[in-house]
């Protein structure tokens, strides 16, 4: 069984002093994609991960304190990618991708628009660009997991109160359909095949008590590529982990 985790830490420095590295020694996934890790090179002693067995991969923002990737793993892949090739994503620090044997992990921290009008045209811009570096990657490396922050819930059923929400970036109907063409592409939100309740988030805001109302938004994913849709073994949102205002998503496979 693997376990892969993602989880949008909103800060690794702020994570670590609310007990993140006694999360990570407790839960000990195989694979953790982590974003806005708002870090640079040599903020953190990589110890700390080593300690627990783990290979480490970063993709640095060239803004400090802001956005940011990691890859953290105890199966060393055979190669690590950083970035997709296109500006001015690739200077944010959004996607790192590593090759392993049985499969392709892409790790992505999409953008968010909720800045104002630039920065939702910088989100769809990059909506377009990373489905076509996936269509791309899928051409030579066909069996592929996405993890990540895609910052869009899909469904009504992955936020709360649709309908006050239909304005709002990260819910907008141009955002949904982009997801809708993602999946069209053949690549599998993994925690929908064994979960189809209501009211199961992985973010909320820090205002109004949204957490403590669970008043939250699902747009922290897992995606497969259907040919891998054999080997899902489970998925879960680790809604009690408060070490961010998002919480871990859990994928496990059969490989």
């Amino acid at each position: 069984m693997l376990k892969i985790i993602s989880f949008n830490v909103n800060g690794l420095r702020s994570a670590l002093t609310k007990g993140f590295y006694e999360w990570l020694k407790a839960e000990q996934p195989d694979m953790l994609c982590l974003q806005e890790t708002k870090i640079q090179p040599g903020q953190i002693d990589p110890w700390i991960f080593e300690s627990l067995g783990y290979s480490h991969y970063w993709n640095y923002a060239q803004k400090k304190g802001y956005s940011g990737v990691a890859i953290l793993t105890k199966n060393k892949p055979d190669e690590v990618k950083a970035g997709i090739g296109k500006e001015p994503y690739d200077s944010e620090g959004r996607v790192l991708t590593a090759h392993y044997p049985e499969f392709t992990w892409v790790c992505a921290y999409f953008p968010s628009g909720t800045m104002g009008d630039v920065r939702q045209e910088v989100k769809m811009a990059f909506l377009e660009d990373f489905l076509q570096y996936l269509k791309n990657l899928k051409n030579t490396h066909p069996r592929i997991i996405i993890s990540g922050d895609f910052n869009i819930c899909h469904k009504p059923i992955d936020i709360n109160h649709p309908e006050r929400h239909t304005k709002m970036s990260g819910f907008l109907p141009e955002e949904r359909e982009w997801m809708d063409r993602f999946v069209a592409e053949g690549f599998v939100d993994t925690f929908r095949v064994f979960n189809q309740h209501p009211e199961q988030y992985s973010w909320w805001s820090f205002r109004a008590g949204a957490r403590e109302k669970n008043l939250g938004w699902r747009i922290d994913y897992h995606f497969v590529t259907e040919n891998m849709r054999p080997h899902l073994a489970g998925a879960a949102i680790l809604s009690s982990v408060y070490l961010s205002d998002h919480c871990p998503v859990v994928l496990e496979l059969n490989i």
